[in-house]
């Protein structure tokens, strides 16, 4: 990964074209010294999220909004209960006799009603359906905007991360090879000097090395338990 550029081509506030560059807060003051570094950018455009139901329901007609009233009351148990109640006591009556035959057997004027009832409770429910298909083709829309927005800010948080380790790989190499010069330049002047520093040093690392492996061991068995 490319890890040099120009001074010319980074600014505290700017980024590369292409690659990236230091994007930056305003308030971050950058020294020239670390112009050599370049990072991955990606500016944040925070968009504003769109509620689809309230959308929707503010752009409604009085004719979708009559659609969606018979097709919520059509398809309700209490519209059930009561036209079955009506249906019982239209037949019952009309069989009993209780009083006059309106509609005797075979119930032609009740036919009749249920089918006037059909035709015209069809066209608001299919009506109800289509906005309400419209309604799901722009969530799903919605839905996909959102997801690749998402999508495209993960790949470039990974991209900076992948970035930053190979920063940090190049750190820790640079100061070995600092700490190896400066070992050599004590061992040209005082190789006992030199010994000392690198035993010290090896101890150092053996007993950070052991209270590690102490603290973790705890960890581990209750891990297991």
């Amino acid at each position: 990964m490319e890890t040099s550029i120009n001074k010319e081509q980074v600014s505290p506030v700017g980024h590369h074209p292409h690659t990236g560059g230091l994007h930056m807060p305003e308030s971050l003051h950058i020294p020239e010294s670390l112009y050599h570094l370049r990072f991955p950018s990606f500016k944040h455009a925070p968009s504003q999220v769109i509620n689809v139901n309230k959308a929707v329901d503010e752009k409604l007609t009085i004719g979708a909004r009559i659609a969606d009233t018979v097709a919520s009351t059509v398809g309700s148990w209490r519209f059930i209960i009561i036209q079955s109640i009506i249906l019982a006591a239209w037949i019952v009556l009309n069989v009993v006799a209780l009083v006059s035959h309106w509609d005797p057997y075979p119930f032609i004027l009740l036919n009749l009603m249920l089918s006037f009832q059909a035709a015209y409770s069809a066209p608001f429910i299919m009506m109800s359906q289509n906005r309400q298909s419209v309604k799901d083709r722009l969530t799903a829309e919605n839905d996909y905007i959102t997801d690749t927005k998402g999508e495209e800010e993960i790949r470039h948080i990974l991209a900076h991360l992948e970035h930053q380790d190979a920063l940090i790989i190049q750190v820790i190499e640079r100061l070995e090879t600092q700490h190896q010069e400066m070992l050599d330049r004590l061992s040209a002047l005082d190789p006992a000097v030199a010994r000392q520093v690198l035993d010290e040093a090896h101890t150092t690392g053996r007993k950070r090395t052991t209270e590690k492996s102490v603290e973790e061991q705890p960890q581990a068995e209750q891990t297991k338990q």
